[in-house]
């Protein structure tokens, strides 16, 4: 046994210990849960009932696993996730290709999403007052950017960890009082099925929880909070906690939408809301709204993160969340993302372009994270073990295969235009 695990295995916490340590893994669960994730699990429900409900525990596993290996890397190395792919390769090219590619797909793919997630944001306050959208999302865009001046990560982190148990209350709450077929439940999330034309949605489900940019947004942030390789189970715990936590919100969604909305022809996550009246009443769509404002205002806050911190890692600003460029690329992607919510612009083409990107990137990040996570001369006896390379990459493939798909259905979407 390595002195690493006697100290951990003589000072084992208590749950409630645990909790206490609970940071970067919800700032990576408050940026998944987005309204994108809200609507699509809605769908889910909504179009299969409980059928694929595993799809949810599969995302769940797979991104656990891979940013379980961002964690050890980031606490290790000290150094973002850019960083460390940038010094993996002694080729130049190979390290200028692997740095541009990374750096310009994560940052363009940021910028093309925060239109719409400040537009669905603004949907939880649309809901309960009559305000147009492209008046409501600019408004939230300013807060957003405040939060992200500031350079205080504990600030954001605490504001995403709020968000979190706000997610948490609403969806959960309304999960239990529709009362759903437990057995239903979970034969749903542990046998997997695939119900005619559920392809596209369970892609769909897959893809709003493995997001590409939460790696480098996590390699960095553990970084900030942990500075030593024996607090790698601290940050171990974090992680697993805060994205079962996620994938509890979102099943919970796809479970409430299965027991309430069979069959309803679904719009927006706001729809809940309508069947729900009901069952809560008044509060329905209070409750709805509420949520789809924590939701929205968490992944508006992580699109620009994400391009920040990944600029950040590859180009080795060392004053991190701190730097002056970091903030400056902050302020464009989200000024990008008020500028075009105020204008009404259509979000669907960017979108697209952003699910393209991301179909080229999450393959290839996925790869690369294998790559760095197998370098013992950087990672000694934290790198992978066989255990996690097999389980590693098995995950990788069906992240390739993931990535792969919704390039393809991004293409035929801009065939459609």
């Amino acid at each position: 046994m390595s002195n690493y695990e006697k100290t951990n295995n003589s000072n084992k916490k208590t749950f409630k210990e645990r909790l206490k340590i609970i940071g970067p893994g919800a700032v990576i669960t408050a940026s998944f849960i987005g309204v994108g994730t809200i609507t699509t699990a809605t769908q889910a429900g909504a179009s299969f009932g409980y059928a694929i409900l595993w799809a949810v525990v599969l995302s769940i596993i797979a991104t656990i696993v891979l940013q379980e290996i961002v964690v050890r890397i980031g606490i290790v190395t000290q150094e973002g996730l850019g960083e460390a792919i940038r010094e993996q390769f002694a080729s130049p090219l190979l390290k200028f290709c692997s740095v541009w590619l990374v750096a310009i797909a994560i940052t363009v793919g940021s910028a093309a999403y925060i239109a719409g997630d400040l537009t669905g944001t603004s949907l939880g306050v649309t809901t309960l007052v009559d305000i147009p959208v492209h008046k409501v999302a600019p408004f939230i865009g300013v807060i957003v950017f405040l939060f992200g001046i500031s350079g205080n990560y504990k600030l954001i982190e605490n504001v995403m960890i709020f968000l979190i148990a706000i997610l948490s209350i609403v969806f959960i709450t309304t999960m239990i009082v529709v009362q759903p077929d437990i057995g239903e439940v979970f034969k749903g999330g542990f046998i997997p099925t695939i119900p005619d034309g559920s392809i596209i949605t369970i892609i769909a489900v897959i893809g709003t929880t493995v997001v590409p940019y939460n790696f480098f947004i996590h390699a960095s942030s553990v970084s900030e909070k942990w500075s030593h390789p024996h607090q790698i189970r601290e940050a171990r715990w974090d992680t697993i906690i805060s994205i079962t936590v996620g994938g509890l919100i979102t099943a919970a969604i796809v479970i409430t939408a299965a027991a309430t909305m069979k069959g309803v022809d679904v719009k927006s996550g706001a729809d809940l809301a309508i069947q729900l009246e009901p069952l809560l009443g008044s509060w329905a769509r209070t409750f709805i709204s509420i949520g789809l404002f924590a939701a929205g205002i968490s992944s508006a806050m992580a699109s620009p993160l994400g391009a920040a911190y990944t600029l950040s890692s590859v180009f080795r600003w060392e004053k991190g969340i701190k730097d002056k460029r970091f903030k400056i690329v902050f302020t464009i992607v989200i000024l990008f993302g008020i500028i075009s919510s105020a204008i009404g612009l259509e979000p669907l083409t960017l979108l697209l372009f952003a699910q393209a990107l991301n179909g080229i990137i999450l393959p290839v990040i996925a790869v690369l994270i294998m790559i760095v996570a197998n370098n013992k001369k950087r990672l000694g006896q934290y790198a992978n073990t066989l255990k996690i390379n097999i389980i590693g990459g098995i995950v990788s493939v069906i992240v390739a295969g993931l990535g792969i798909y919704s390039l393809i259905d991004a293409v035929k979407g801009f065939m459609q235009f």
